[in-house]
């Protein structure tokens, strides 16, 4: 009697493995679909991938981009052919309990060198689409205060106009 508890708990153990495995396999097929889907200047392809109200944060402090906008914004670049293109060199994939909503982070080579992307995903329809992105600059430690004097004048500005916004 053990010995089949036993054999049941390994098999549903990996029932689940599976499962997890298996969403994070279409997961990273979406992250990879829609990178390689700007870097061949595919905007149905691209924003296929979003969902409709999905949003993109952009390496610049004002690029929260709400998806009309950011189509808006990027269409000129894939209708010259040539957008962005990143690809990852690692990721990791978070899923929820019941595999409907997943978050992630993953380290991109790109033209601006080493960034980091970060997001979330929800099922739509039985389908993965991302919902919101972050890109972001990759800057090591030992740059950052050459990094921050270099922005400085432009960012005391910035954060005094959002400040006298609240």
């Amino acid at each position: 009697m053990k010995h089949k508890i036993a054999v049941l708990v390994l098999l549903l153990t990996s029932v689940t493995v599976f499962a997890q495995n298996s969403e994070e396999q279409k997961i990273n097929e979406v992250l990879d679909g829609w990178h390689m889907a700007a870097a061949n200047a595919d905007f149905d392809a691209y924003f296929g991938k979003m969902t409709k109200d999905g949003v993109f944060l952009g390496t610049d402090a004002m690029e929260n981009w709400q998806n009309d906008e950011f189509r808006a914004f990027s269409k000129p670049y894939f209708d010259r052919g040539k957008a962005w293109s990143f690809t990852s060199v690692q990721r990791n994939i978070y899923l929820n309990e019941s595999k409907t909503f997943a978050w992630f982070d993953e380290l991109l080579d790109t033209q601006m060198k080493i960034c980091r992307g970060s997001g979330v995903l929800k099922k739509v329809n039985g389908q993965w689409k991302i919902a919101h992105y972050v890109l972001s600059i990759a800057v090591p430690n030992e740059n950052v205060a050459e990094l921050i004097q270099i922005k400085e004048e432009k960012d005391n500005e910035l954060l005094l106009e959002l400040k006298k916004k609240q």
